[in-house]
């Protein structure tokens, strides 16, 4: 198959308190591993698809014929979103972000308390499922959100908004309910703990060269 499921960089369990094991198992396991199966079910009908990047499959959704174009969308972006999402966590290490990324934080957005509460009112204000991100846009940082499994690679006329992804949280209910039950704004905050921020400043430094 063309695209497949990576197994999660640390164990399951490996974000305890924070995210509990039974959600991660089925959060990665389940849902992920679903956008994959159905995600190559979509490409099978070209080898154009199947040898094309998944990056570069999100990018340009408006090539992809439209008779899979919004499973492509769908389930490439649930591929995508969760790959990025896995590497984005870590066990909790009590660490926050540092050097350029905390600069450009706070040049941003005033500090990091402030940016954790407009990131976290993103989040809380998609309604129904989706995400929300920070991103590098025209080399300045942004807080968008976007519905479903869309993400900003996939541009405006799609997503409602664009730029390079460097953070994000899945707001999916099964990215939260087993542990926090309705209390998203609990699970934001909780979230903070297992965020890598190596990986966020990686990313942080990519976007910006």
């Amino acid at each position: 198959m063309p695209h497949e499921l990576a197994p999660l960089p640390y164990a399951a369990n490996a974000l305890e308190p924070f995210i509990d094991t039974q959600t991660m198992e089925i959060h990665h396991g389940k849902h992920h591993a679903t956008y994959v199966a159905n995600l190559n079910k979509a490409v099978a009908c070209t080898e154009v698809l199947q040898t094309k990047p998944l990056d570069d499959l999100i990018r340009d959704l408006a090539s992809a014929p439209e008779a899979v174009r919004g499973a492509i969308r769908n389930n490439g972006g649930g591929h995508w979103n969760h790959s990025f999402f896995w590497k984005l966590m870590a066990p909790p290490s009590g660490t926050g972000p540092s050097g350029a990324l905390l600069a450009a934080l706070n040049a941003a957005f005033g500090n990091l308390a402030s940016f954790q509460e407009r990131f976290e009112t993103a989040g809380m204000g998609r309604f129904g499922s989706g995400w929300a991100w920070l991103t590098v846009t025209q080399g300045k940082l942004e807080i968008v959100s976007t519905a479903n499994q869309d993400n900003p690679l996939m541009g405006k006329a799609i997503a409602g908004c664009d730029g390079v992804p460097i953070l994000g949280v899945d707001v999916w209910e099964h990215a939260y309910y087993l542990k926090y039950q309705n209390r998203r704004a609990d699970y934001l905050k909780a979230w903070w703990n297992v965020v890598n921020w190596n990986a966020v400043a990686r990313h942080y430094e990519a976007a910006t060269r």
